[in-house]
């Protein structure tokens, strides 16, 4: 093998192993579990929990994910009013338990969100596709005025005095 295989293969290997580490869902995971740990740190920050459901293998889960991520502002409410977590949807594990509780957002399709309040109880689901632009992402002030309207002090009622 040449310096150039060898080089290539190299480069291949270290940019597979970082795609790999990058996936946004963890079809491993036991979803109950780690709602748990989202809901224990919700009630510590005061915060709501956003749940996006869908896989590795949904163009506008990992669209969402990183057009909120390299969004300041929207990336600044996400993080401020909520404990954000990618639930897995795959055919590895589907999560139906999980999903039937939070009754079948699934039906919807894929992203979709369920905000649940710091005790873990739903409190709205999100058709994703209200937050497209129309074209191949989603609208900046869409996804602000979802997350706005969902935030802990939205419905504090101490709000509205």
């Amino acid at each position: 093998m040449n310096a150039k295989s060898k080089f290539f293969f190299i480069l291949l290997f270290f940019s597979l192993n970082a795609f790999s580490q990058s996936k946004l869902y963890n079809p491993a995971e036991s979803a109950k579990s780690a709602l748990d740990s989202c809901i224990q740190l919700a009630k510590k920050e005061n915060k709501h929990i956003l749940v996006q459901v869908g896989g590795n293998w949904c163009k506008w889960c990992i669209e969402f994910h990183r057009f909120v991520k390299s969004n300041n502002q929207l990336d600044s409410i996400l993080n401020a009013s909520y404990i954000y977590y990618p639930l897995n949807y795959s055919k590895e594990n589907k999560n139906l338990d999980v999903l039937a509780s939070f009754e079948f957002p699934q039906r919807f399709g894929f992203p979709v969100f369920v905000v649940l309040n710091e005790n873990g109880r739903k409190i709205h689901t999100q058709n994703s596709s209200y937050l497209e632009d129309g074209k191949e992402s989603y609208d900046q002030e869409k996804v602000f005025d979802f997350f706005k309207k969902w935030t802990p002090l939205a419905l504090s009622p101490s709000s509205y005095k």
